[in-house]
């Protein structure tokens, strides 16, 4: 029996989940969650195997949560189900440890397939992100100036696109807000920017925010 754990901020999401991996008798749902602060308590109270977790949720995203996954549940395996194409997000968050990433737009059944393939401690790779590492190896040198930014920076390079001030980023990432003045200046430099309206205009025009 593989437990697994929900996280989507619509409750209706969840039930419709919950619904639909009750039909399959190796599944059974040991727990939800509606936002990354409450996916990290999940995994810290209730054994699970596989996580399938939404990246845009208020307060604290997927993005912030799945670091403090990895490291509170390395044996968790964590499958990213987003409404965002898996060309904005997918490379950076396996990078980042996530298990799979599959879109919102998939087949069901494509779902439960990530799940067993993930609770076997493989990674679930769809043919388009298969596509992207073998477009990433082979033009390491031209990635995309995000694509060059740490786990930490990209975080904090989404929430400043956002419009978040960075008292609001030190809170919800649980840093100082020189420490988040140091990352905005390291960010900018890596992607050549100067402004966070550069960065909004950016994360804009790559689909990294709506």
């Amino acid at each position: 029996m593989i437990r697994v754990g929900i996280v989507d901020d619509h409750a209706i999401v969840r039930s419709g989940l919950k619904q639909f991996f009750s039909e399959h008798v190796d599944l059974r749902v040991a727990g939800e969650a509606a936002s990354g602060r409450e996916a990290i308590d999940l995994v810290r109270t209730t054994e699970l195997d596989v996580l399938v977790m939404d990246l845009s949720m208020p307060g604290q995203s997927g993005i912030d949560a799945l670091a403090m996954i990895r490291a509170k549940a390395p044996d968790v395996g964590i499958l990213i189900l987003s409404g965002y194409p898996e060309e904005h997000y997918a490379m950076n968050l396996i990078r980042q440890g996530a298990s799979g990433y599959l879109n919102k737009e998939c087949d069901p059944g494509e779902i439960v397939e990530a799940i067993r393939t993930i609770a076997l401690g493989k990674r679930y790779i769809t043919p388009t992100v298969a596509e992207l590492l073998a477009q990433q190896l082979n033009r390491k040198s031209d990635a995309l100036p995000h694509e060059h930014l740490s786990e930490r920076e990209f975080q904090v390079f989404l929430k400043l696109a956002k419009g978040q001030t960075a008292g609001d980023i030190a809170d919800a990432l649980s840093l100082s807000v020189k420490t988040v003045s140091t990352y905005r200046t390291r960010l900018m430099e890596k992607m050549g920017l100067s402004s966070n309206s550069d960065l909004t205009y950016y994360a804009l025009k790559n689909n990294l925010i709506d």
